[in-house]
């Protein structure tokens, strides 16, 4: 017979955990040791651990609304990362987080993918990859705006017909609300700019989407048709010159190619209390490979941002959907890969056990 191996100790189950990334169940395995402790326990340690654990889980649920007080209950490097990828709760907060810039949400939304991966949660990898093509044209309007979509600033960056009910204007009326909303958004209650949170921000880049798609950027049949277009641009979307309106409507063009894809079907097919339709993961495979020969396939004028020879590039090794940092770097015009939030937070858990003095723990990958 085999001897039974020891059990565990509670700190070498939490690494364990850790390094495989089930920090829920880290976190109640703390929650169950701080409740009923043991002889010789540290009871501080396992309710720091225990923290910790419970940021990394709800980090890792990406809850964004939650963000702000989670980074606030902790001064470790990744606090700050963390709230400046989160949305303010309040209309006139002095950090913009994600409405400021969309690149350290991005970061985390990648970095998600990779962890959900690791853990098999098919369903959670297509929901992230929903997300993902949500914020893409306000992404895509990020370097030419100087924020992403941040309703404090849209005023000043928008004119013409952009929020208003005159029917030159291509926006249809899901867009033209979205679009008078971002104007005064921030100029209330915190109770109305919540509403516009929930509402309305997220199609924000769809509104955003067809001025970039105008007549006098890109003529008709250059490119893939992906929508609407304008036909009598306004002033903001003509202020950069040509070269860069035309680089701007070839990645909002990519984005929505994203956000019309296969990959991104498979969430509007995903089980909400029912028990069938759950993606397995050769679904989610066949619906990459699809998505990504789509993504890849060149333009008429030769335009596609993505196959560019000075594209952005990241190396992501054993990405869970291979390409996926090209792809959000392309149509950000910077490169943008995996983070690496909820792993500093999962270290900091591991650190908590290690000896007075001894050296800070690693990130998965590396050697403890």
């Amino acid at each position: 017979m085999t001897a039974a191996h020891p059990p565990l100790r509670l700190p070498e189950a939490v690494i364990a955990l850790v390094r495989h990334h089930w920090y829920d169940a880290a976190a109640s395995m703390l929650a169950v040791r701080a409740a009923t402790p043991q002889p010789g326990d540290d009871r501080s340690r396992i309710d720091r651990a225990g923290q910790l654990a419970i940021a990394a889980k709800r980090v890792l649920d990406l809850d964004a609304e939650d963000f702000g007080p989670i980074a606030a209950g902790f001064h470790q490097p990744w606090a700050a990362s963390l709230a400046a990828a989160r949305f303010p709760l309040g209309p006139r907060e002095a950090n913009r987080g994600a409405l400021g810039s969309l690149v350290p949400l991005y970061e985390l939304m990648l970095e998600v993918v990779q962890h959900r991966s690791a853990r098999q949660e098919s369903l959670q990898v297509v929901v992230t990859a929903h997300l993902i093509g949500e914020y893409l044209g306000h992404l895509a309007w990020e370097g030419t705006l100087g924020h992403a979509g941040d309703p404090a600033r849209m005023r000043a960056s928008t004119d013409g017909l952009w929020g208003t009910d005159d029917p030159a204007c291509p926006h249809n009326s899901a867009q033209r609300a979205t679009a008078k909303r971002s104007l005064n958004a921030c100029d209330g209650d915190v109770a109305g700019y919540t509403a516009y949170l929930d509402r309305f921000h997220s199609r924000l880049g769809d509104a955003l989407s067809v001025c970039a798609m105008n007549h006098d950027t890109v003529e008709a049949g250059e490119r893939p048709d992906v929508g609407e277009t304008c036909p009598s641009p306004c002033g903001f979307a003509l202020r950069r010159g040509l070269a860069h309106r035309r680089h701007l409507d070839a990645r909002v063009r990519l984005a929505k190619i994203y956000q019309d894809s296969r990959i991104v079907a498979l969430r509007h097919h995903a089980p909400v209390g029912h028990f069938f339709g759950v993606p397995s993961v050769a679904e989610i495979s066949e619906a990459w490979l699809h998505t990504w020969d789509k993504l890849t396939q060149q333009w008429p004028d030769g335009s596609n941002p993505l196959l560019a020879p000075d594209a952005p590039r990241v190396a992501v090794p054993d990405e869970a959907l291979p390409g996926l940092s090209a792809l959000v770097s392309a149509v950000a015009d910077r490169p943008i890969g995996p983070g690496h939030v909820i792993e500093d937070i999962g270290a900091d858990v591991i650190a908590v056990f290690d000896e007075p003095g001894g050296a800070p723990a690693a990130r998965s990958g590396q050697v403890l």
